[in-house]
């Protein structure tokens, strides 16, 4: 595991949330040579910018909830285009330089011509597209694993990656996502999609969010215990939004049996970890 993760993630979600703690020194260090790393992820439920300066410590950020992609599929192209547009144009009014360049990412197994699709999306705001990597191998980028299986619990599927010696050699990806833990809760508490996202993240309706998604929870693990079944895996990493709720990780550890890490931050790892793979 990666020493400096617990102090990247806090720092990148201070960043994203209105906090800066040392943005401004970091700002200041480095902008003069504008060496910066710069991550889109396109997700089902949220869009994030990342930039990490060039010793990949995070920089600036935004992120925002939109409907932009289904299961890996980018559904509205130019509400993707306007929303990455106007991150971009908010980062560099912050940071005081253009980005002329980021990395990408996309579930295992999505088609090519998907891929295109959220490069074009990059082009289209204004962004060369430096490099293309599946999500469970950027997850990896920053988490650092040797050996175990990084699963990326996305807004609308879970991406299950094994890796051996500090390299993927499997992935694969179903749907089942945070989109179907907010459905759960709307059709239980009749409200509507929005507003079940809202209770669903927040603290105080853990009471009652928790006996509904429990369920969910376990069809994830169901999904991960599938995948890991012919590998020799000792632990297994979560990522992704979902797996902050409560409870995420101690359902998937009863049902695949393995001890399970999940991150503070969960929701950045796979975003810091696109930023990492733009060179």
């Amino acid at each position: 595991m990666n020493p400096r993760l617990d102090g990247t993630l806090d720092q990148a979600w201070r960043l994203l949330n209105g906090t800066p703690a040392s943005a401004g020194e970091a700002v200041s260090g480095h902008s003069n040579g504008r060496v910066v790393h710069v991550g889109v992820d396109l997700g089902t439920a949220y869009t994030v910018l990342m930039v990490l300066d060039q010793d990949y410590r995070p920089l600036a950020g935004r992120y925002q909830f939109a409907q932009i992609v289904r299961d890996g599929l980018v559904v509205d192209f130019m509400g993707a285009v306007r929303l990455v547009s106007r991150m971009k144009t908010e980062v560099e009014a912050e940071l005081g330089f253009p980005l002329t360049h980021a990395a990408t990412s996309y579930p295992p197994g999505v088609a090519p011509a998907e891929v295109r699709a959220t490069q074009n999306v990059l082009i289209a705001a204004g962004l060369e597209c430096s490099n293309f990597v599946d999500e469970p191998t950027a997850a990896n980028a920053l988490l650092q694993v040797d050996n175990g299986a990084v699963v990326d619990v996305g807004g609308g599927t879970t991406g299950v990656a094994i890796v051996k010696d500090g390299r993927v050699v499997y992935t694969a990806d179903e749907p089942t996502g945070g989109t179907h833990f907010s459905l759960v809760i709307a059709g239980a508490l009749r409200v509507s999609f929005e507003a079940a996202e809202e209770i669903k993240k927040d603290p105080s309706q853990t009471h009652t969010v928790y006996p509904l998604v429990r369920p969910v929870m376990q069809k994830v693990g169901t999904i991960v215990a599938r995948h890991i079944q012919p590998f020799r895996v000792e632990t297994l990493y979560l990522v992704g939004g979902t797996c902050m709720m409560p409870g995420m990780g101690e359902v998937v550890t009863e049902v695949t049996g393995l001890p399970t890490v999940v991150p503070q931050h969960a929701l950045l790892v796979t975003p810091i970890g696109i930023a990492m793979q733009d060179r």
